[in-house]
């Protein structure tokens, strides 16, 4: 078990707001106790440490978010979201993580600077800004993005928001969809980072420790997020993936200098 009193500074508040994440606010708070945690233990350690706890999270959200999906989101996602994770697995010897920060970081930061001009443009005109329909093709390509980025180091959170967000759902319907998404693509990710031998008796023995922090975290979220009305919900969200993609670029750029 690890026992350096600066790993838990950081994995405590990094498990508080991935559990609050998995209550319902998205993708980016996740991904920013991902970074917090990764502050001090390689990256790869803190994916295989998060893993289980991040699975004990999911099924108080299943319960929490239960009768709320978009079946139609699934269905399109999950399918690429699969290929993704094989492909993380098949190049996870290759693939480093500052290059996969700066990837996400780009994408994600030009996602919101789109939706920022897409309103301005909107309300220069009076009239709301425009709600998309789904659209396989992307929605597959986003999918195969979020599973790879997941697998690597538990960043699917933006690329899933840059599909789904911009189809306007009702704050639950988006919430429950997220929740029963990564659901599945964290169950599928155990099998490989079993192969990997990434699971072993130090990190597991940790996550047991950080376990306990999971659904009292988890159920904070789902009390909050319940009772956010739309005009507050979305702002919220397109802001937290602004920061995060902030940080990711910063982190890819500087760790790429440095060799």
């Amino acid at each position: 078990m690890m026992t350096d009193p600066f790993f838990y500074a950081t994995a405590i508040p990094a498990v508080i707001m991935i559990g609050l994440s998995k209550g319902g606010f998205g993708g980016a708070l996740a991904l920013l106790g991902v970074l917090l945690m990764a502050l001090t233990i390689p990256p790869v350690q803190t994916a295989a440490i998060l893993l289980p706890i991040i699975i004990v999270m999911d099924m108080v959200s299943l319960w929490s978010w239960r009768g709320h999906k978009d079946n139609r989101t699934l269905f399109i996602m999950l399918p690429g979201a699969i290929v993704g994770i094989t492909i993380g697995w098949a190049t996870a010897a290759w693939v480093t993580d500052p290059m996969i920060r700066l990837i996400v970081g780009v994408v994600a930061l030009l996602f919101v600077t789109r939706f920022v001009s897409t309103n301005m443009i909107a309300r220069r005109n009076d009239s709301p800004p425009p709600v998309e329909g789904h659209r396989p093709l992307l929605g597959l390509f986003w999918g195969t993005l979020s599973g790879f980025t997941s697998f690597v180091s538990h960043a699917g959170g933006p690329p899933y928001q840059i599909y789904a967000l911009p189809l306007k759902q009702d704050p639950k319907t988006y919430t429950g969809t997220s929740v029963h998404y990564f659901a599945v693509v964290n169950a599928v990710k155990l099998a490989p980072y079993f192969a990997l031998g990434q699971f072993d008796m130090t990190n597991l023995s940790t996550s047991l420790v950080l376990a306990p922090l999971a659904p009292v975290a988890t159920l904070a979220g789902v009390f909050i997020v319940k009772r956010m009305r739309p005009e507050i919900f979305y702002p919220f969200m397109y802001l937290m993936v602004f920061l995060t993609s902030l940080k990711l670029i910063w982190d890819g750029v500087t760790r790429l200098l440095a060799g």
